[in-house]
Formats: structure tokens, sequence, C-alpha cells
């Protein structure tokens, strides 16, 4: 079967944002260029893995000689996105994500595959997809600039931390109707 790629080589928009209240939000990471808009669905913590690898390109990228790509080492004013989703239809529930540099373009590329059944379950194991892979029905490929970028990973950190304070005592989230916690014994 042939593989589906939703492909944004220059997104208008680019971001993850929520759908719920925190304890029980759906994380989204939706792209739009022109009419095109892909939502695809990500766990909290994917997005925060994915903010803050991008965080540590752009940092990697901006300590070389003379910053030839021009990487900012903070977020663009010009570039701040604190809007809303846009509608979300679901594409796809994530699975596996990778993340590169095209040195040609000077940006960061994002792809995204959905969640693969494993046939087998008795035997757990980790599926990874490659170019090679037949499987992969879909998949979401994103090219960003590197201010794009940091924009991006700047928001996505700020979603992911506007979620359940922790509590000081235990470290879980403590959630809307009260949190019951017990102390180690010693």
């Amino acid at each position: 079967m042939p593989t589906t790629v939703h492909e944004f080589a220059w997104p208008d928009r680019v971001v993850v944002g929520t759908i719920g209240v925190p304890g029980e939000r759906t994380f989204y990471l939706q792209v739009r260029a022109g009419k095109q808009i892909v939502s695809i669905a990500l766990e909290k913590q994917q997005s925060a893995q994915l903010a803050e690898k991008i965080d540590e390109i752009l940092d990697q990228l901006v300590t070389l000689e003379g910053n030839p790509f021009s990487v900012p080492t903070s977020t663009p004013i010009e570039l701040v996105d604190n809007d809303q989703l846009e509608p979300v239809e679901e594409q796809f529930r994530t699975g596996v994500m990778s993340l590169g540099w095209d040195p040609t373009t000077a940006q960061i590329v994002v792809e995204a595959y959905p969640i693969v059944d494993v046939e087998d379950e008795s035997d757990p194991v980790e599926v990874f997809l490659d170019d090679d892979d037949a499987d992969a029905s879909e998949v979401l490929r994103v090219r960003m600039p590197v201010g794009t970028a940091r924009a991006f990973a700047k928001r996505t950190l700020e979603v992911v931390g506007a979620g359940r304070p922790t509590c000081p005592i235990c470290g879980y989230p403590i959630d809307a109707d009260g949190h019951t916690c017990t102390l180690p014994e010693v």
C-alpha cells in the first residue's frame, strides 16, 4: 500500500496545542499551509521531548563559528503564536517520530508516523520505522526554518507546562477535585 505523505516545506503555522482540561488534555501537533491543515495527536511526553530536542539542535547550531545559519538564541517576537488550535480533525495518533536538520535549507525536519499495531503482543518489541519501511501508511513531514522552530519549541514547552500543578510532597499531579498523597515511611 502506498504511503500517504503530508508534507509541509514552508508551513504558515506549526504549533502544539491541546483540547480539554488539565488532566484530560489531548495534545495535537497542527500544521497549516494555505488551506491545508493536518492535526496529529501526541502524548504530552512526546510533545515535551520534541521541543527539548529542537532546542538542543538549535543551541548546537548557534555555537558553530559565525552562526552560519543565523539561528536565533531566543524566540523572535514576530513569530510568537499564542492562538488556539484551528478546528481539529485528527489525522492519526503519533507513534514514532524522527527529528533532523537540513543544512541546505537551514530547516529543522520533523517526521511523525502513526502508531503501528504489532500483531504478536506476547513479545513486546519496540517498533522503529526507517525510510524503507513499507508498513508506514502515513507520514507527516514538516520543515521549519530556524526562527519558526525556536518559536515552536518555546510554545510547546509552555503548553506542556500549563497542565496540573505538581504536589510538593509526592511530585504527582494534583487533580481539580483534590489530591491525597502519603509520605513514604522512613
